[in-house]
Formats: structure tokens, C-alpha cells, sequence
């Protein structure tokens, strides 16, 4: 049998603009089938260790699907993306596969439309100012995630490596957004109304102290329970969200590192995606507060941003 091989290229078409986005509060909303991801630890002699991840969902009547991928951190040192994967797309009603897509695109499409989903209930409507903390893969798709439902007017990118933070500054310029690189994280944090996380750090980079009233943070990286992107304040001084409760409180080492120790409790997250996307949970509430999203990933965004890619297609 001869699949139809979707490329990076056809999906970057399929997934242009809000559409994503929108397609994601549509499943979020109507809810799917989502068994929990397999998740697997691939040991590498004298490396960081790998990770396997299966991730299946399906919706009934509809399409069917799983998700394929190896994340290795130190990929980036070879040349290579940290994460690697396929998508399979099944037929819901016979079963028979439809198409193989490039996991890697789709990941990176969904898992930002996801993050501007969040920051429709949760950054304030005025929000101009955005810091990008991380230059890889996935940062410039927040950037023009964020900008799709926020009026951002200015955009800072910070880097451990002030070299990468600057290539995609320029790279970002070149597409009509005003970014730049910036040297020190806690001057641009003071000054942010949208902090966006997207790292492989297992330490806080984004301390609680710096946050000013009305800030939103979206935290991408992290996906384990041993990494941090932000310290025990952020926690304590934010609204916590999550993209699902069941990713959130076993994966995000932003909230089980703190629930494991007693800094927050359960009861502290107050709402998921399907939360806010039906009308469970308004979001934010005040001007002043600071909103946290945390997003580990789901197979329910893979399944709505395939399907919508061929459609599209």
C-alpha cells in the first residue's frame, strides 16, 4: 500500500493564519477520544537520554490517528531538530490508513496554535510586549501564534546563546515583525506582557520577583518533571492553567516539582483548555492578574491539525 506522504511545506500552506487555532477550540470543545501517551525512556551511553512518545486519538465518526516521535535534547549539537516524528492518519470507520505526515511541523504548529489559544482566554486583550524565552525550533511559531491573537508590537528574544537569539531576531525582521535579542532576561521580564517559555532547562530561568501585575506566561518546555522553566514565585503568584490536567499534573515539571512538594495543590489549577473552550472557566479575570498556562502536548491537537491539513489539502 502507497500512503500520500504530506511534506513540511504542504503543511506550513494548510496551517497559515488562525485557522489552526480556531480548529483547536472547535476539539477542545467537543472533546475526542485520548488514551494516555505511551512515554519511554531510551538510555544513551556517555549522552542526555532519549524519549520515545506514542500518542493516539481518535474522535468516533471521525478520523483516527497517532503520533510517533523521539525527542533527543542534544540533537541540536549534531545538526539535528531535538524532536523527530511521524503522524499516521487513519480512517475512523474502516480503519485503513489515509496518510503518513511529517510529525515535526505538525508538532510545531499545533503546540504554538495551542499557546494562542490559551492566551485568548488568558493574556490581556492590550498585550504589545513580548518575550521569547528560547530561540529553537519552536519559538519563532509562538511569536507569530501570540501575534495572530494579541496586538504585539514588540517582541525580545533571549537565548543562552546570544547568537541564535540574534539569527532569529533578524530572521523574524525579515518577516515584517519587530523583534530583537536581548541580553538580560530580567530587564525584559519586568518589561513583558507575554513571557513564552520553550526550553530544555532543568533549572528556573524566569523568577516570580520579576513579574509585573497583568503578565501571562506560557510555558512550552519543560515536559518532564524534572526540568523548570520558572521558580516556586511564579507559581504561588499566578492563576494556574494547563493545557490538560492529566498531562499537567504528571508531566510539567512547572506544577508536579511544586505540587510534589507543597508549594501549590491541586485545587490551585483552576481550569484546562476543555475548561475555557467550554465555558467552564472565563479565564482572566482581572487586568492585574498573572495568568500561567502550562502546555505538555496532547494527541487531541495532532488529530484536529492533521485532519485539518487534508482537509485543506
Amino acid at each position: 500500500m502507497t500512503l500520500p506522504h504530506i511534506e513540511a511545506a504542504q503543511i506550513d500552506r494548510a496551517l497559515q493564519g488562525t485557522l489552526l487555532i480556531d480548529r483547536l477550540e472547535a476539539a477542545f470543545r467537543d472533546g475526542a477520544e485520548v488514551p494516555l501517551r505511551h512515554h519511554h525512556h531510551v538510555d544513551l551511553p556517555g549522552a542526555a537520554g532519549g524519549t520515545l512518545l506514542l500518542m493516539p486519538a481518535w474522535r468516533a465518526g471521525g478520523p483516527l490517528g497517532v503520533k510517533v516521535v523521539s525527542v533527543y535534547p542534544d540533537n541540536p549539537s549534531r545538526g539535528l531538530p531535538s524532536v523527530i516524528g511521524l503522524y499516521l492518519l487513519f480512517d475512523g470507520t474502516t480503519g485503513q490508513p489515509r496518510a503518513v505526515l511529517d510529525g515535526v511541523p505538525l508538532t510545531l504548529h499545533r503546540t504554538a496554535a495551542a499557546s494562542a489559544l490559551a492566551a485568548r482566554f488568558l493574556a490581556r486583550t492590550d498585550a504589545a510586549t513580548m518575550l521569547m524565552v528560547g530561540a529553537g525550533a519552536l519559538a519563532p511559531y509562538l511569536i507569530r501564534a501570540h501575534s495572530l491573537v494579541r496586538p504585539i508590537r514588540e517582541v525580545m528574544i533571549w537565548n543562552r546563546n546570544p547568537g541564535r537569539a540574534r539569527a532569529l531576531a533578524e530572521r523574524l525582521a525579515g518577516e515584517g515583525i519587530a523583534c530583537r535579542a536581548v541580553g538580560e532576561l530580567e530587564a525584559a521580564a519586568r518589561r513583558a506582557d507575554i513571557v513564552s517559555c520553550a526550553t530544555m532547562s532543568s533549572r528556573p530561568l524566569v523568577q516570580g520577583a520579576w513579574l509585573r501585575p497583568g503578565t501571562h506566561l506560557d510555558l512550552v518546555g519543560a515536559y518532564t518533571p524534572k526540568m523548570r522553566e520558572t521558580d516556586d514565585e511564579v507559581v504561588r503568584r499566578a492563576s494556574l492553567f494547563v493545557d490538560t490536567r492529566q498531562g499537567g499534573t504528571s508531566e510539567a515539571g512547572d506544577i508536579v516539582d511544586p505540587l510534589a512538594r507543597g508549594v501549590i495543590a491541586a485545587r490551585d489549577i483552576l481550569a484546562d483548555l476543555y475548561d475555557l473552550c467550554r465555558g467552564r472557566h472565563p479565564g482572566r479575570t482581572a487586568p492585574e492578574e498573572i495568568t500561567l498556562f502550562k502546555s505538555v502536548g496532547t494527541a487531541l491537537e495532532d488529530l484536529a491539525a492533521a485532519d485539518l491539513v487534508m482537509e485543506r489539502l
